[in-house]
């Protein structure tokens, strides 16, 4: 069986630096539950009470390198930005510099599309600027093939897959709050969220591996998957 790995994702920290979308600042913490949660994942991963850890952040926000990028390469990590192209020039949001200065601290630079938009029931148009358009900006901003995908807002179904895996994306990411194995295309995310604390985000992971919740996470999925 493939190895378990567990994904983290963050979203925005600290205070927004841009006006926010309705609903986004459930995924806003502060710096000092940022810090706390990634030391405990960090320690809990060494201790062997957790398996590997992989990091990510969503939605291009200037706190991926204010505050995140230097937590990281203080602890020695690295991490996968998913970078949303149409804000690269967006005040608040990470600027083509920016993206160039966390692919040179040796981080990852994936793509989270065009617009922040959920990527289920796109025209035909609206598809190839989230799928194609946007990884182009960002390969020429990092000077750099990017074949790896984050599903905005979570959102994803048969044809989006379908469509991404003939494009030749390696791997994408979602937010299905669910253990990943190495080395699968489909690589589902626990997000941290605006109220979460380490005590609190330790007990959803715990949940996640109740036969109950395996099989409702399972269940979840695999609608997603075959929608």
């Amino acid at each position: 069986m493939a190895e378990e790995v567990l994904n983290v994702l963050f979203h925005g920290i600290g205070k927004p630096e841009r006006e926010l979308e309705p609903g986004e600042d459930v995924y806003w913490v502060d710096e000092d539950t940022f810090l706390r949660v990634l030391d405990d994942l960090v320690a809990a991963e060494a201790a062997g009470a957790l398996p590997a850890l992989r990091l990510s952040f969503d939605d291009s926000n200037t706190s991926d390198l204010t505050i995140g990028l230097p937590a990281l390469l203080e602890r020695g990590l690295t991490a996968d930005f998913f970078v949303l192209a149409g804000r690269l020039r967006s005040a608040g949001s990470l600027d083509a510099d920016a993206v160039r200065e966390l692919r040179d601290k040796g981080m990852g630079i994936g793509t989270h599309g065009m617009h922040h938009h959920p990527w289920r029931g796109l025209g035909d148009a609206a598809r190839r600027d989230e799928f194609v358009h946007a990884r182009e900006r960002l390969a020429e901003v990092v000077g750099a093939p990017v074949d790896r995908a984050a599903c905005p807002l979570g959102q994803y179904d048969r044809s989006t897959l379908t469509e991404l895996r003939g494009l030749g994306y390696t791997e994408v990411f979602t937010s299905d709050r669910r253990y990943a194995r190495r080395g699968r295309w489909l690589q589902p995310r626990f997000s941290i969220r605006n109220g979460d604390t380490v005590e609190s985000f330790r007990a959803q992971i715990a949940a996640s591996r109740t036969p109950a919740r395996r099989t409702r996470n399972a269940l979840a999925g695999t609608v997603k998957r075959l929608r």
